[in-house]
């Protein structure tokens, strides 16, 4: 995941504990990595379950407006 300026750090710790399956503590740190570092790893998943989280995570984020990115 990729640090933004726009997209509210409650949203993406919100979809770390719903599309990646994160406890509320590691979300949050996962949340914090990614706004202080820039970037977080947020799992490690063969190609195609990582290809569809991306895909959920970034339809989610359109459908809500938000210009978050993620990359495999």
């Amino acid at each position: 995941m990729h640090n933004d300026d726009y997209t509210p750090a409650e949203w993406v710790t919100s979809v770390l504990k719903t599309i990646f399956r994160k406890s509320d503590p590691e979300a949050l740190r996962l949340t914090m990595q990614i706004h202080h570092e820039g970037t977080a790893v947020v799992g490690v998943y063969t190609h195609e379950i990582a290809e569809t989280k991306c895909a959920q995570t970034l339809m989610l984020a359109r459908t809500e407006g938000h210009p978050f990115q993620i990359s495999i």
